[in-house]
C-alpha cells in the first residue's frame, strides 16, 4: 500500500482523466478539510477511516489503512464514482443527498 500523498495524487489523476482540467485537480481533492474551506464541486473529500492491524506472536506486523472517500457532485449521474469504484480494494458504502449535492461514499484500503 502507498502513502497518503500517493493516494492524493491518484485521486487528482481521476479528475485529469475525465478532462476536468479547467481548474486545478489539486483544488478538487481535499484531505480532512476544515469547515472554513470553500470547496469547488465536483470534488473528492477523504479521511482516514480505520487501521486494521494483524498480529503474529502477540505483536503487530501489518497495518492496513482504510480511507473514507466521498465524492460530492451536483450531477447524480457523475462519472467520478465509477472511476473511484474501479480502484483496487475499493467498495461502495452508500449514497445520500444533502443541500442538492449528491454524496457517493466509498471505503478504500490503500
Amino acid at each position: 500500500m502507498g502513502s497518503r500523498l500517493e493516494l492524493q495524487s491518484l485521486l487528482e489523476d481521476i479528475f485529469v482523466s475525465l478532462g476536468m482540467t479547467n481548474t486545478s485537480a489539486h483544488s478538487r481533492v481535499y484531505f480532512q478539510p476544515p469547515e472554513t474551506v470553500k470547496m469547488t464541486y465536483p470534488c473528492i473529500v477523504y479521511t482516514l477511516d480505520r487501521i486494521d492491524t494483524r498480529y503474529a506472536n502477540d505483536k503487530p506486523y501489518l497495518h492496513n489503512r482504510a480511507y473514507k472517500i466521498t465524492i460530492i457532485d451536483k450531477n447524480p449521474d457523475s462519472e467520478i464514482p465509477d472511476r473511484v469504484g474501479e480502484l483496487p480494494m475499493c467498495s461502495f458504502t452508500r449514497k445520500f443527498t444533502n443541500d442538492n449535492l449528491n454524496h457517493f461514499v466509498f471505503r478504500l484500503y490503500y
